[in-house]
């Protein structure tokens, strides 16, 4: 019997340019967030807590 990979749905930022430059993909994991670079979404992938992932986002708007 084959593993089965967990799949998530992906969602580029707003942020990101049209011309698919500086992407940043995120996703709702359980409890956490994933975070990727869109231009290359097999490689390395970040999962931060949801508390964690808040307090970035505030430190980003100051």
């Amino acid at each position: 019997m084959e593993a089965m990979t967990p799949r998530f749905t992906w969602r580029k930022s707003s942020y990101s340019s049209s011309q698919g430059d500086a992407c940043v993909e995120l996703a709702g994991l359980a409890g956490a967030v994933g975070i990727r670079d869109s231009k290359d979404p097999d490689g390395p992938k970040l999962a931060v807590s949801r508390d964690a992932f808040r307090a970035l986002m505030a430190d980003l708007r100051r």
